[in-house]
C-alpha cells in the first residue's frame, strides 16, 4: 500500500478566555457581578478599585522624587507617565453616565445620585434592624409572668415548642401524651391545662388545633353582642358555607336577616386566621435596579446606574514596574491582560444593557405614560434584530436585570409577553388583557360579579378576541378568585 498525503479542511467555533468572560459577566445580575468582582479584586493584584483616595495615594507617591533625578529621567517618567494615562483612559469605566462618549446620555441624566442617598448622611439605617421577637420568645415572656408549678410551668413550655410557624398545634395530644416519657407520669388532662393557658396568651387564637378554634378563641375574647353570637355560631356550624359565600343557605340555616348576616361576616374577616405569622422573620431582599428610566425633556431615557456600576482601573504601580522588567514575568503579564479584558468586557456589558433597555423604552414609551393597560406586545427577537444582536445575547442582558422607573422597579423580562389578535388586525400585549381584566373585576358589582364568560365578551367588544379559557388562565395568574367566591352581601 503506497502512502499518499491528504489535505482537509475544517472549521470549528472556539472561544477565546475574553469572550469566555464577556458572556458569563454579561448573564450574571448585579450582586453575582459585585461578588466576581470582589473575587477578581483580591486574586488580581493587577487589578484595583478606581476611587479617588486610591488616585490620590498615587499622586502622592509620585511626589516623593530624588532632587538628584536627572533630567532626561524626568522626561522618561513623564512620557510614561502619559502613555500610562492614555492606556488608562481606553480602558477606564466611566463613574457616572455622563462619562460616557454616547449622545444617548443627557447632561440631565448624569445629576442622578442614587436613591435619596447624601453623602453627609452618616445614618445606617439600613445596617440596622429592630431585634425581631420570636413567637415562642413572646409566649414565654407571658409564661414568666403567670404564676404556676414547675410542673404546669414545664408543660406549658412544652406545649409553646409544639407550635408551627402559624401558632397552630399541628399535633394532637395524644401524640404530645405519647412523646414524653412515661416516668414522668404525665395525664392527658395536665396537657389539656397546659393549653388552656396558652389560648389565653397574646395574640388571642394562638394554640388552636384549626381555623374554626382559631376563630372562634378571638370571637370569645369579644364582648358579648347579638352579632358576636351569630358570627360563632356561623365559624362552628356553617364556616365552609361561608368560604364558599353561600349566603342564602347561610341565612336559611343561621335564621338571621341580610343586613346581621352582613355584619357578622364583617366580623369574621376582620379576625386574624394566622395569629402566629405576624412573628415570622421576614427576610428582606433589596434590589438595585441596573438602569434607570426618567422623562428628560419630554422623552423617555435611560442610563446606567452609578450604584450598579464598578469603578475598577489598572493598578498602575504594579504595571510600571512590569513594564521596568526586561524579562516579563509570565505571571503577572497574565494578571495585566486578564485585568485589562475584565475592564473591557465590564464596559461592554453595560453598553449592552443601556442599548437594550434603551430600545425597550423606545417600544413600551405608552407604558410609561398610561400603565401596564398600555403595554404592547413585544418579543426578543424584535430587540435583537433592530440593535443587530443574537437573540440568546438579549436574554442573558434581560435575565435577572432590573429597571428602575417611575411606576416602581421591574426586571427587563416584564416588558417581553405574548400578544392576542384584535379584531381591526393589530395584536394586544397579554399584561395589558391582564391590566384590563383586573380594572373590570374590580370596577364589578359584588352582589353580582362577572363570570369568565361575561369578561370574554366584555373583552370582544373592545375588540380584543379572547377565549374563556384564556379569560380564566390570566385571572389566575393575577390571584382572583372565580366568580362564586367574589359574592359579597
Amino acid at each position: 500500500m503506497k502512502p499518499a498525503l491528504q489535505l482537509k479542511l475544517s472549521q470549528h467555533l472556539a472561544l477565546t478566555p475574553q469572550l469566555q468572560q464577556s458572556i458569563k459577566l454579561l448573564q450574571l445580575s448585579t450582586v453575582e457581578m459585585q461578588q466576581e468582582i470582589e473575587r477578581y479584586l483580591l486574586e488580581n493584584p493587577m487589578l484595583e478599585r478606581d476611587d479617588d483616595h486610591a488616585i490620590e495615594s498615587f499622586a502622592a507617591a509620585q511626589q516623593f522624587d530624588s532632587p538628584k533625578t536627572a533630567e532626561g529621567e524626568r522626561e522618561q517618567r513623564v512620557e510614561r507617565e502619559e502613555r500610562d494615562a492614555r492606556d488608562d483612559r481606553e480602558v477606564d469605566i466611566p463613574v457616572s453616565p455622563s462619562d460616557v462618549d454616547d449622545d444617548r446620555w443627557s447632561s440631565d441624566a448624569g445629576t442622578f445620585t442614587g436613591a435619596g442617598r447624601d453623602d453627609e448622611d452618616d445614618n445606617d439605617s439600613q445596617d440596622i434592624h429592630a431585634a425581631t421577637v420570636s413567637l415562642r420568645d413572646h409566649l414565654g415572656w407571658q409564661l414568666g409572668m403567670t404564676q404556676l408549678t414547675d410542673r404546669d410551668r414545664s408543660l406549658v413550655r412544652f406545649r409553646i415548642e409544639a407550635l408551627d410557624d402559624d401558632g397552630y398545634l399541628s399535633a394532637s395530644l395524644d401524640e404530645l401524651l405519647a412523646s414524653l416519657p412515661p416516668e414522668f407520669e404525665i395525664e392527658l388532662e395536665e396537657l389539656e391545662i397546659a393549653l388552656h393557658y396558652i389560648q389565653h396568651f397574646d395574640p388571642i387564637g394562638i394554640g388552636a388545633r384549626s381555623p374554626q378554634e382559631c376563630l372562634a378563641l378571638q370571637l370569645k375574647a369579644l364582648p358579648e353582642s347579638p352579632i358576636r353570637a351569630l358570627a360563632l355560631t356561623i365559624v362552628d356550624k356553617h364556616l365552609d358555607l361561608l368560604a364558599a359565600r353561600d349566603f342564602p343557605k347561610i341565612r336559611r340555616l343561621a335564621v338571621c336577616d341580610d343586613e346581621n348576616l352582613k355584619q357578622a361576616h364583617s366580623l369574621i374577616i376582620s379576625l386574624n386566621p394566622r395569629p402566629g405569622a405576624a412573628f415570622a422573620t421576614i427576610e428582606a431582599r433589596y434590589i438595585t435596579p441596573d438602569v434607570i428610566v426618567k422623562k428628560l425633556k419630554g422623552k423617555w431615557t435611560s442610563y446606567i446606574n452609578p450604584d450598579a456600576y464598578p469603578r475598577l482601573r489598572i493598578n498602575r504601580l504594579y504595571a510600571e514596574i512590569l513594564s521596568k522588567q526586561r524579562r516579563g514575568n509570565g505571571n503577572l503579564t497574565g494578571q495585566l491582560q486578564e485585568a485589562r479584558w475584565l475592564i473591557k468586557n465590564m464596559q461592554q456589558r453595560f453598553d449592552t444593557i443601556h442599548r437594550v433597555t434603551q430600545a425597550i423604552v423606545d417600544r413600551q414609551r405608552q407604558f410609561f405614560e398610561h400603565g401596564e393597560v398600555a403595554m404592547r406586545p413585544l418579543v426578543l427577537r424584535e430587540i435583537a434584530d433592530i440593535l443587530g444582536l443574537h437573540e440568546s445575547t438579549v436574554s442573558r442582558v434581560t435575565t435577572q436585570k432590573y429597571m428602575a422607573t417611575p411606576r416602581g422597579i421591574f426586571e427587563l423580562k416584564y416588558f417581553f409577553g405574548s400578544h392576542v389578535a384584535t379584531d381591526s388586525g393589530g395584536a394586544c400585549s397579554a399584561t395589558a388583557i391582564r391590566a384590563l381584566l383586573k380594572q373590570l373585576i374590580g370596577n364589578e358589582d359584588g352582589k353580582k360579579p362577572l363570570s369568565d364568560s361575561q369578561l370574554s365578551e366584555i373583552l370582544g367588544q373592545q375588540g380584543i378576541v379572547v377565549a374563556r379559557r384564556t379569560v380564566a388562565k390570566y385571572r389566575e395568574s393575577l390571584n382572583i378568585p372565580p366568580v362564586n367566591l367574589r359574592k359579597t352581601l
